[in-house]
C-alpha cells in the first residue's frame, strides 16, 4: 500500500553537507561536554554538564530505532490517549517527547512521498533512491549499508522488528535487490549468501514463511529451499517460540541467532498473546544484552536496528486502536533503551520514522456546520482488538447467529460500540472482502472518536527526529533522512563506500 505514484525530479548528484561531528576522529577531550542537552542518568530538559573522565568512550554502540509510519500527529494521539486512560496531568511527556531534537525530511529520489524501502535505504546507504529499492541506488547498483560497514570493522550487528524480517526496512540494511517484493532473495542474502557473506549476527521478528520450502504449509517461497535448515547448517541458532526465547541466556548465547515467531508479520500489540509472542521491548532488551555480551571483550561495540514495524500497518488500515497500542509499545522500548544509554555512555540512540502513514488528524468534521474542537479518547479506550483481527473473524464465521455475533462479539465486546446502526450491522453481516471489513470497522471507531485520516497510504510530511547520548548535538534541527545515516557513519568511523566497491 505504499504510495508510488508521484514522480519528481531529484538531483541525486547533489552533495550532502558534511555532518559537523565535533569529536570525529578524536579520543581525548580536554574539557567536560554537553551531552545532547540531557543528563546522563536522568532524562531532563535543562542543559547539564557531564564529566566524562576527559575523553569520549572508545567503544561505541549505535541503536537506530525506526518507528515505521509514525508522524507527529501520532505522537500527540498516543500522548493524549495515555494521559486519558491513566488520568495524568495535561503536561505529561512521553519517553519520546523527552528526547526530541528535530525533524527529518522524507522524500525519495523519484517521489515527494517515499515508501519504506527508499526511506530505509536513505538511512542505511546514506543515499536517496527510488521507491521500492532495497539498498540499491537510482541506477539499481548495490550500495553499502551502515550495518555492513559496522561488521567490516569488527562490530556486532543485529535486527529486531515486528514485521517479517524480510520486509522493506530490515531488508534495506541486510540485502540488495531492485524491488522490495523480492523477499525470497532477501531471505537468502540475510543468511549470508551474497558477496559479503553473513553480515547480521542476530535477527528477531516475524516472516518465517520466506524461510520455508514451498512444499510446506504456510510457505511464501517460490522455490523448495529450506532456509531454516540452511541457516542451522551454517551456524545459526534458530528459535520460533516464546519458550525458546525466554530460555535464551544472553551471557552464554552464541551468534549468529535467528528467531522467527510467526509465519507473517508479528501480531499487533493490541492482539498479542504474551505467552506466544514477546513484546518489542522484550525483544529489544534480549537483543541488546546478547550483543553486549558478544562484544564484552572487544574494543568494538554493536550496531542494532530496531523497528516498530506495525505502527505503519495500523496507519494503512486507519485503525486507531491498533495504531495507538503499537506506539505505546514503541514508547516502552524507547524507555528501556534510554536507560541503557544512561548506563553505557558510548551508546547513541537515534529514533526516527521513514515516513508518516495515514495522514492522521486529531479532530474530524462530521457535518456541514462549524466544526467542534474536540476528539474522544474514551472511544479508543474501549477497543480490544485490531480491525484486522476482527475482519478475519468475520471472514471465517458464517453460522446462523451471524447477526447476533456481529452485534455482540464484534461491535459491543471487541470495538466497544453500543450505538451501532442497522446499516452498520448489515454491512458487517453481508459477505464482504477482508480488507473492506477491516477498513469499515476502523472507520466506525475513528468516526466516533472524531479522528480523521487523509489516506490509506503514506504522506510527505516531515517526521520527528529523536536522539539521546553523547555527541548527538549535530542531529538537532531539520535534516534530510540521509543525514541520519551520515551521522552514524561518522560516529562509528564507518566507510560505506568501500562496502559498495566490494559489492560491485
Amino acid at each position: 500500500m505504499d504510495n508510488k505514484d508521484y514522480d519528481d525530479d531529484f538531483d541525486e548528484k547533489a552533495e550532502l553537507l558534511p555532518i559537523p561531528v565535533e569529536y570525529r576522529g578524536k579520543e581525548n577531550v580536554e574539557h567536560s561536554m554537553v551531552v545532547n542537552c540531557f543528563s546522563i542518568g536522568t532524562i531532563g530538559f535543562a542543559s547539564i554538564w557531564v564529566e566524562l573522565s576527559n575523553e569520549l568512550p572508545i567503544k561505541r554502540n549505535v541503536i537506530l530505532m525506526i518507528s515505521d509510519g509514525f508522524g507527529p500527529a501520532s505522537e500527540t494521539f498516543a500522548r493524549d490517549y495515555y494521559q486519558y486512560v491513566n488520568d495524568l496531568h495535561y503536561n505529561y511527556t512521553t519517553s519520546l517527547d523527552q528526547i526530541l531534537v528535530g525533524l527529518s525530511r522524507t522524500r525519495s529520489s523519484d517521489s515527494l512521498v517515499t515508501d519504506s524501502a527508499a526511506g530505509a535505504t536513505a538511512f542505511s546507504c546514506v543515499k536517496k533512491t527510488y521507491n521500492g529499492a532495497i539498498a540499491v541506488d537510482p541506477d539499481k547498483v548495490p550500495c553499502g549499508t551502515v550495518l555492513e560497514a559496522a561488521k567490516a570493522i569488527g562490530m556486532a550487528t543485529g535486527l529486531v522488528v515486528t514485521s517479517r524480517i524480510t520486509h522493506a526496512t530490515p531488508a534495506s540494511f541486510s540485502s540488495h535487490v531492485i524491488s522490495r517484493d523480492m523477499e525470497d532473495m532477501i531471505a537468502i542474502q540475510q543468511l549470508g549468501n551474497y558477496p559479503l557473506g553473513r553480515q547480521v549476527d542476530l535477527m528477531i521478528g516475524g516472516g518465517r514463511c520466506y524461510f520455508l520450502p514451498n512444499s510446506t504449509v504456510g510457505s511464501c517461497r517460490g522455490d523448495d529451499r529450506d532456509l531454516i535448515t540452511e541457516a542451522e547448517k551454517s551456524g545459526f541458532t534458530y528459535f520460533s517460540s516464546r519458550k525458546e526465547f525466554d530460555n535464551i541466556n544472553p551471557e552464554s548465547q552464541s551468534i549468529p541467532l535467528l528467531g522467527l515467531f510467526t509465519l507473517d508479520h508479528m501480531s499487533y500489540e493490541i492482539d498479542r498473546v504474551p505467552s506466544v509472542e514477546p513484546s518489542l521491548k522484550e525483544m529489544s532488551e534480549k537483543a541488546i544484552r546478547i550483543l553486549e555480551a558478544q562484544t564484552a571483550h572487544s574494543d568494538k561495540g554493536f550496531f542494532l536496528m530496531i523497528e516498530g514495524s506495525r505502527i505503519d500497518m495500523a496507519g494503512h488500515s486507519n485503525d486507531p486502536g491498533a495504531h495507538v497500542h503499537e506506539i505505546l509499545a514503541y514508547h516502552q522500548a524507547i524507555e528501556f533503551v534510554t536507560k541503557y544509554v544512561d548506563d553505557h555512555p558510548g551508546t547513541v540512540l537515534i529514533s526516527v520514522s521513514d515516513h508518516e502513514t495515514g495522514g492522521l488528524s486529531l479532530s474530524r468534521q462530521t457535518n456541514a456546520s462549524y466544526p467542534q474542537y474536540l476528539w474522544y479518547p474514551d472511544v479508543i479506550s474501549r477497543i480490544k482488538n485490531s480491525s484486522y483481527a476482527l475482519s478475519m473473524k468475520l471472514i471465517n464465521y458464517w453460522k446462523d447467529d451471524r447477526t447476533d455475533y456481529v452485534k455482540d462479539t464484534i461491535l459491543r465486546d471487541s470495538l466497544g460500540i453500543n450505538d451501532f446502526t442497522d446499516d452498520e450491522v448489515n454491512f458487517l453481516v453481508e459477505n464482504q472482502t477482508q480488507i473492506n471489513y477491516e477498513f469499515y470497522m476502523a472507520n466506525l471507531t475513528s468516526w466516533r472518536a472524531r479522528l480523521g485520516w487523509t489516506t490509506h497510504g503514506h504522506t510527505g510530511v516531515d517526521v520527528s527526529l529523536f536522539a539521546y547520548g553523547i555527541n548527538t548535538g549535530p542531529l538537532h534541527g531539520n535534516h534530510e533522512n540521509t543525514y541520519i545515516g551520515q551521522f552514524i557513519t561518522d560516529y562509528l568511523g564507518l566507510d560505506v563506500d568501500s562496502i559498495t566497491l566490494k559489492l560491485n
